[in-house]
């Protein structure tokens, strides 16, 4: 039977993963805090991984992941829109890491590479996208989280790919949640519609 990781609001099961890259940002906002007493927020054993060297190529557990987010989100009064601005921060640390990320001028190419690469930073389908034209993508979100970190995860993926679309050349770009898990949808679903460069 698979162990689950036993701390403040988790509900991941431990046997779900994330790639160090991820991982590393919300050990870098914890680290970055010395102002907070974060004692507050985690247990020791959550402390632990903060107090670890992080290695980009490694697997973490999403359960920590959890974890450590609503710590964050506790320490920034749970913002949703500091949320999707940390995702559009991210963009271009994931695209340093690795440049095929992105194409250029391509938002179509820019996504089917994402759908290549998504396995690379979850072993689990985190992300799907049952959709996508020239102009449209609808992605299905499921990180398998507690409702509060769905939530700002949802927000986040959104940042996300918002910013990605931007730099690969898409404008007018327009944004909606047509379910949402955390208020009770079988899943969360983001459609992404914009106006293709050219």
């Amino acid at each position: 039977m698979a162990s689950s990781f036993s701390d403040r609001g988790s509900t991941v099961r431990a046997v779900s993963n994330v790639k160090g890259v991820l991982f590393v940002d919300y050990v870098r906002m914890i680290r970055g805090r010395k102002d907070v007493d974060w004692r507050r927020y985690l247990h020791e054993n959550a402390l632990a991984w903060v107090n670890q060297p992080i290695d980009p190529v490694g697997w973490y557990p999403m359960a920590v992941f959890e974890v450590l987010g609503n710590a964050i989100l506790d320490v920034f009064g749970g913002e949703l829109d500091l949320a999707r601005l940390w995702g559009a921060q991210s963009v271009e640390l994931l695209i340093a890491n690795n440049p095929l990320l992105w194409a250029p001028g391509d938002p179509v190419e820019t996504f089917n590479r994402v759908r290549v690469l998504r396995s690379t930073y979850f072993d689990f389908e985190a992300l799907q996208f049952p959709m996508l034209l020239d102009d449209e993508v609808l992605i299905v979100i499921s990180y398998g989280m507690g409702a509060r970190a769905e939530e700002a995860a949802a927000h986040q993926t959104l940042g996300f790919f918002q910013t990605l679309l931007e730099k690969a050349g898409a404008t007018e770009i327009v944004a909606t949640f047509l379910e949402q898990s955390w208020s009770g949808a079988p899943r969360t679903a983001l459609s992404l519609r914009w106006t293709p460069p050219g």
